[in-house]
């Protein structure tokens, strides 16, 4: 049964596909970010296609609960 409640990096293919893109300054936790260069380096992508996947996935499966 697959785990779709999982982010799962696959190494990366050969093929590039260009995006428009933002630059923004962000805080994160130090281990956190090791923790991301380790994935980064272990799939061949840079920390940044890394961190926006992380980040895309996360909204797609985001539960928002406004205030009752």
């Amino acid at each position: 049964m697959p785990d779709f409640d999982k982010f799962v990096v696959k190494h990366k293919k050969l093929e590039k596909k260009k995006e428009t893109t933002e630059t923004i300054t962000l805080r994160i936790d130090k281990d956190l970010l090791r923790d991301y260069d380790e994935l980064a380096h272990k799939s061949d992508r840079s920390r940044n296609e890394v961190m926006n996947m992380a980040l895309k996935f996360a909204y797609e499966h985001l539960k928002f609960m406004d205030k009752s």
